[in-house]
C-alpha cells in the first residue's frame, strides 16, 4: 500500500506493554513512538503491580512499513515489553464484517409452525400463482445483489474474488447504515462477461437490485447492458455511475463558485476506464459539450489507433469537438475542469497551471491523488477521494440513496435522468450560505444526503415512466 504520509486508522496498532513502575517511563515510551512517526490515540491501563504495569497504547501509523518499525522500537527501549500488538484493521474484518440476523423472534413452536413448515406452505403457494408477491413476502423488496469479480479493485487492481471479498462486505455495511439496505457480497471465481451474466440472470429472484462493483473495463460495460437488458430489477456498475453522480454534485457546486456553466467549460479527464467513461456520459447529460478524454497514449480523438478498444472508439466519436491530440499535458491548456479517475503522479502541477483562470481540479486517485491539494494552492476548488482533505468525492454518497429510491418504487431500472436527479439532490444538501471552495459537497455522514437522494430518484423513477408502485409510503401485504 502506498504511504500516504499521515498517520490514520487504516494502519492503527493496540500495543500491549509490560513497562517498569518508574516515574518517566511513560513519557520515555510516548516519545519514543512519536519519533517513530506515530500518533498516539489512547492509552489504557491494564493491570498494575508494585514493579511494573501492564498498559494497552493504541497507535496510529501512516503505512505498514512504519506499523513495523514502532514495536521495533520499543523492544530495544529498557523497561519496555511487548507482549502483544494487534493490528487493529485486520481485528475489524475478522470473521467477516456482516451477518445475517433473523427479524422474527423464533422461540415457540408457533413461531416456527408460521416461518417454516408447515404455515410456510401456503406463502409458497401464494408467491408462485402470483410472482409478483415475491417483493412483499420475501426479502426482495429490500435486499441487494453487490456483485463482482475483483479484477478491478479500488487501487489493487486483479486480486481475484476471494480478495476482493473484503471490500464487497464493506459496501454491504454502507447500504445498510445510509439506505437501510440488505446486501450481501456475491464474488464470483470467472472473469468471463456471458458467465458473470448469467450466474447474475440465475440468482436475481432472491434480490431487489444488482450492485456491480470493481469490475474491469471494457468488459464492464458488456456485462451491465446484458444484464439491464435481461432482468426487470435495477442493475448499476457503481464504479460509472455512482462515481459520476458524486462528480457531477460536486461540479454542480463548484460551478457555482467559479460563475461558469457547464456548456462552456473545458474539461479534461485523466483514465478512460469504467469510472471515466460513467462521468463523462453523464456530465454530457448534464449539458457538458468539451470533453477531452486522456489515457496512457494521451489524448483520444476520433481516428486515433493506438490503445483503443470498442469503448474508446464511442468516446471518441462523442467527446473532444476540437480533435485536441499529443499529452495530456497540451490537453490542459485553457482548461477549467480537471478530473483526475486514473492513479498518483498523472500530472505536475506546472501542468495544472496552464489552465483557465479560477480553475477546478478533483483528483481523485486513492490512496494517493494525481496530484496533492498541497501542491496546487493556486486552484480555486479542490476535490480529492480522501477523507483527510476538504472535499471528498466518496461513491457512498450516491449508491445507498439511488438503491433506496429505486426499490421503494420498485423501479424496472436506473435511468441516466434518475442518476442526475440524485446528483442534483445530493448538491442540494449543501446550505448555499456555507457553499465555499472548501465545502461543495456533504460528508458521508450527513444523513439528511440518503433521505434527499432516495426521494429524488423515486420521483424521476415515476416521471419516466420505469416505476412499478406509485405510493411507496403504503404497505401491499
Amino acid at each position: 500500500m502506498i504511504h500516504n504520509g499521515h498517520p490514520s486508522s487504516q494502519y492503527s496498532l493496540t500495543l500491549r506493554l509490560k513497562i517498569s513502575n518508574k516515574p518517566g517511563m511513560l513519557g520515555r515510551i510516548t516519545s519514543l513512538i512519536g519519533k517513530v512517526g506515530g500518533s498516539i490515540g489512547s492509552i489504557d491501563l491494564v493491570s498494575a503491580q508494585d514493579s511494573e504495569l501492564v498498559r494497552d497504547i493504541v497507535v496510529n501509523a501512516a503505512s505498514e512499513e512504519q506499523a513495523r518499525k514502532i514495536p521495533q522500537a520499543l523492544h530495544k527501549l529498557k523497561g519496555a515489553e511487548v507482549l502483544h500488538v494487534s493490528d487493529r484493521t485486520f481485528l475489524v474484518h475478522l470473521g467477516g464484517k456482516i451477518e445475517v440476523v433473523a427479524k422474527i423472534p423464533l422461540k415457540t413452536r408457533d413461531d416456527l409452525s408460521m416461518v417454516y413448515t408447515p404455515g410456510v406452505a401456503r406463502v409458497c403457494l401464494a408467491i408462485a400463482e402470483k410472482p409478483e408477491k415475491a417483493w412483499n413476502l420475501t426479502i426482495k423488496r429490500n435486499t441487494i445483489a453487490v456483485v463482482s469479480d475483483g479484477t478491478a479493485v479500488l487501487g489493487l487492481g486483479d486480486i481475484g474474488p476471494y480478495g476482493a471479498m473484503p471490500v464487497m462486505e464493506g459496501k454491504a455495511m454502507i447500504f445498510k447504515a445510509f439506505g437501510g439496505l440488505d446486501a450481501f457480497p456475491i464474488c464470483l471465481t470467472t472473469k468471463d462477461p456471458d458467465e458473470i451474466v448469467e450466474t447474475v440472470v440465475r440468482i436475481s429472484p432472491g434480490f431487489g437490485g444488482i450492485n456491480l462493483e470493481d469490475i474491469s473495463a471494457p468488459r464492464c460495460f458488456e456485462i451491465e447492458e446484458k444484464l439491464q437488458k435481461r432482468l426487470d430489477i435495477p442493475v448499476m456498475h457503481d464504479d460509472q455511475h455512482g462515481t459520476a453522480v458524486v462528480v457531477l454534485a460536486g461540479l454542480i457546486n463548484a460551478l457555482k463558485i467559479v460563475k461558469k456553466r457547464f456548456s462552456e467549460v473545458k474539461i479534461v479527464i485523466s483514465g478512460v476506464g469504467a469510472s471515466g467513461v460513467g462521468v463523462s456520459r453523464l456530465l454530457m447529460e448534464a449539458g457538458a459539450r468539451n470533453i477531452i478524454g486522456c489515457d496512457r497514449a494521451g489524448a483520444i480523438y476520433k481516428g486515433r489507433k493506438e490503445n483503443m478498444n470498442s469503448t474508446k472508439e464511442w468516446y471518441a466519436k462523442h467527446t473532444n469537438p476540437d480533435g485536441v491530440r499529443g499529452p495530456i499535458a497540451g490537453a490542459l491548456k485553457g482548461a477549467d475542469i480537471f478530473l483526475g479517475l486514473s492513479g498518483p503522479g498523472t500530472v505536475k502541477a506546472s501542468e495544472l497551471k496552464r489552465m483557465a483562470k479560477d480553475s477546478i481540479v478533483f483528483a481523485m486517485a486513492n490512496p494517493t491523488p494525481e496530484v496533492m491539494p498541497e501542491e496546487i494552492p493556486f486552484v480555486k476548488v479542490i476535490a480529492t477521494g480522501r477523507s483527510d482533505y476538504p472535499n471528498q468525492i466518496n461513491n457512498a454518497l450516491a449508491f445507498p440513496g439511488i438503491f433506496r429510491g429505486a426499490l421503494d418504487v420498485r423501479a424496472s431500472s436506473i435511468s441516466t435522468s434518475m442518476l442526475v436527479a440524485a446528483a442534483h439532490a445530493i448538491a442540494g444538501t449543501v446550505d448555499p450560505k456555507a457553499l465555499g471552495p472548501d465545502y461543495i459537497i456533504p460528508s458521508i455522514f450527513n444523513t439528511a444526503v440518503a433521505k434527499a437522494v432516495a426521494e429524488a430518484v423515486s420521483i424521476d423513477a415515476k416521471r419516466c415512466g420505469v416505476a412499478r408502485r406509485r405510493d411507496h409510503n403504503t404497505a401491499d401485504v
